[in-house]
């Protein structure tokens, strides 16, 4: 929802969770109140408020030209966008940026996820980390919140030599910092040398605590890519190109924190499967809230398979990206 930038309010302390896709409770309220057609009490009680806060609101949303006579339809295109693709896949939230620069968007779509995890955030979280361009620009723009949360940052996937995009444990530590918390990285590779290897590693006890602790994530923040030689998997160099060229032969489509899925969204088996340290995308699913960032036309095959596959909970796009999925 495109609400006045410009509002400022004090939220009442027993205000409900903003949902992600309204950028203010003057947007939610006047949208309870003027498009689903609630009454000021049935929205005090949706918004956990007093009717006179919703009064307020109300008298906000119409002062700043939030709202008119009648709803603008153009002011409220995102919420309508978010909430189809909620309904389409199923989504518990979304949140739709705006077009700006094509070159910026995975930025843009990374610093609005990591402020919807910043508000989901509550004391005593662990919250598991992926990679990526945009999970790296959540990490580094995530809102700082007070260092007395007892918070947990856990990597989920093994690390790597190959770029900053590729850098699990980079983006842990950079989230684990922003969020005063305590950081957790998977002292492993991301793909060991052989089947063997990874079985006897997996059965080291600090690898095992630390698996532990990834499984007791309540909170993940991942992105979903593309496999093609541009991709971000690719330049990290952990798979030979003619490996990857094989997989998209047989029906890889994309990765998700390294385990590769089908155009349906189902995981796709592959040699590396056995030899790959990190989270299964079975492990994921069984995460309560998962944030998934992604968008651009390169990955919209990856991204509609990874959104039908069932694999986020949250989901942060662009525009754009948003009405390709939504056809």
């Amino acid at each position: 929802m495109n609400a006045n930038a410009d509002i400022e309010m004090v939220r009442p302390s027993g205000l409900s969770a903003l949902p992600p896709e309204f950028d203010s409770a003057v947007a939610w309220a006047a949208w309870l109140y003027y498009v689903d057609q609630l009454n000021q009490s049935d929205v005090a009680k949706v918004m956990n408020v007093s009717r006179a806060s919703v009064v307020h609101y109300l008298q906000e949303a119409r002062e700043s030209g939030l709202v008119a006579v009648q709803v603008d339809h153009d002011a409220f295109a995102r919420t309508l966008t978010s909430r189809r693709l909620m309904e389409k896949y199923g989504l518990g939230g979304a949140a739709v940026i705006p077009d700006l620069d094509p070159n910026d968007a995975d930025r843009r779509i990374g610093e609005a996820a990591g402020r919807l995890l910043a508000s989901m955030v509550d004391p005593g979280d662990t919250i598991g980390v992926a990679w990526g361009k945009t999970v790296l620009a959540a990490a580094r723009s995530i809102p700082r919140l007070r260092h007395d949360r007892n918070l947990t940052v856990v990597q989920l996937s093994g690390s790597s030599i190959g770029t900053s995009d590729f850098s699990p444990e980079f983006c842990t530590s950079l989230m684990a910092n922003r969020l005063g918390a305590r950081c957790i990285n998977l002292l492993a590779p991301a793909i060991v040398s052989t089947d063997e290897l990874h079985d006897e590693l997996m059965q080291e006890p600090m690898l095992v605590n630390q698996f532990r602790m990834i499984r007791a994530a309540g909170k993940v923040i991942f992105g979903i890519g593309d496999i093609g030689p541009e991709s971000t998997y690719a330049r990290a160099g952990i798979s030979d190109a003619a490996v990857l060229a094989g997989m998209i032969e047989q029906g890889a489509l994309g990765v998700i924190i390294g385990r590769f899925i089908d155009a349906q969204g189902a995981p796709f088996a592959t040699p590396l499967d056995g030899r790959t340290v990190g989270i299964t995308l079975d492990e994921l699913k069984a995460v309560p809230v998962r944030i998934c960032a992604a968008g651009g036309a390169r990955k919209m095959g990856a991204i509609r398979a990874g959104l039908g596959g069932g694999y986020a909970t949250h989901f942060v796009t662009d525009m754009a990206t948003a009405n390709i999925l939504l056809e």
